[in-house]
């Protein structure tokens, strides 16, 4: 998952602006929000930072650790396998006696432009958004703050024998005061988040609506229509593997490659509603490694699927590819 710099946004950045903040309805600040400097020299540390439900460690909150479900910090309240974390930058701010600046000229979160940067979420995206139309850099307005835009971790899984994984992302920001008394201040600021699994352990039935619904969420999602990949963007190999797209785009469809096409090969080769040929399936030799000339093993260049995701995307092409449902044995 990601992190962010915040900046007054360029040319590049504006044409995503009122996408992202389409997709992301402004929220209100969190209860239990608390305000999280930390980043570079204790006077310059106000120019810009978070509220967010930070409350690790208990000594000083900087960070957000939440175990899945938990609602003093996860905004969802629902075992569902993801975290919802409402988090809002303050410019200016006067939560610390130490802070003597006021003026900050940018506001920088990384990984906040969608330019085939594999680390892109919307997510920050929409917080690069939130900075640039609501506080509007530069401003020597006090104590100046976005609504809130939600983050969503979801944890990793479920693998075999229901095991998942916790779920990890930094939202990384750089701010850049005007110039004062002859000088330049930069503040950084970190906050490092966390979402564990709910101690009672991960069931697939309890996260997703069907195998189909499982793959598109575990494995699309997370690891191929990300940026520069198989997104609304890159539609890379003229695949767009998005929810709402991924199975008219996989199913039944002519792969692009010309060695898989000449083979007679299909994305996804279903033979009737209940079959399917898992070794003429571009999708599935992909995850595998496919032969010469097929093209490179997906995800490019990650680390290979876990074993037990790809046994699932097997047994539900073999299914004949059900769009809702389960297969036996992908739950």
């Amino acid at each position: 998952m990601p992190s962010v710099t915040v900046s007054s946004l360029g040319a590049r950045v504006r044409t995503g602006i009122w996408v992202a903040l389409a997709l992301l309805a402004f929220a209100p600040r969190p209860a239990g929000a608390i305000t999280v400097g930390g980043g570079g020299s204790a006077r310059g540390d106000c120019l810009a930072v978070f509220q967010a439900p930070a409350n690790t460690p208990a000594t000083h909150p900087r960070n957000v650790r939440c175990t899945d479900g938990d609602p003093s910090c996860d905004a969802d309240g629902v075992v569902n396998g993801v975290c919802e974390f409402p988090i809002a930058v303050c410019a200016n701010s006067d939560f610390s006696p130490m802070c003597s600046l006021q003026g900050v000229q940018a506001i920088t979160v990384a990984h906040a432009l969608d330019d085939g940067d594999p680390k892109f979420n919307p997510e920050l995206q929409a917080l690069q958004a939130r900075v640039h139309n609501e506080i509007d850099p530069p401003t020597s307005v006090g104590d100046l703050c976005t609504t809130a835009t939600s983050f969503h971790l979801t944890v990793r899984g479920p693998f075999a024998s229901g095991v998942c994984k916790p779920a990890k992302a930094v939202v990384d920001m750089v701010s850049v005061s005007d110039l004062i008394g002859g000088r330049i201040y930069r503040d950084s600021d970190k906050l490092k988040l966390r979402c564990d699994p709910a101690p009672q352990g991960c069931s697939p039935r309890a996260f997703f609506t069907g195998t189909f619904d499982r793959i598109q969420h575990q494995i699309f999602n997370q690891s191929c229509a990300v940026s520069g990949c198989h997104d609304s963007q890159s539609r890379t190999g003229n695949l767009l593997l998005e929810p709402g797209a991924s199975y008219t785009n996989l199913v039944g469809v002519t792969p692009d490659n010309p060695a898989a096409d000449t083979a007679g090969w299909k994305r996804v080769n279903v033979l009737d509603p209940t079959t399917g040929d898992p070794d003429t399936s571009l999708l599935m030799q992909k995850l595998l490694g496919p032969p010469p000339g097929f093209g490179a093993r997906m995800p490019f260049g990650r680390p290979k699927l876990d074993q037990s995701l790809i046994d699932i995307v097997q047994l539900w092409i073999a299914a004949g590819a059900p769009a809702t449902g389960w297969v036996p044995g992908t739950d």
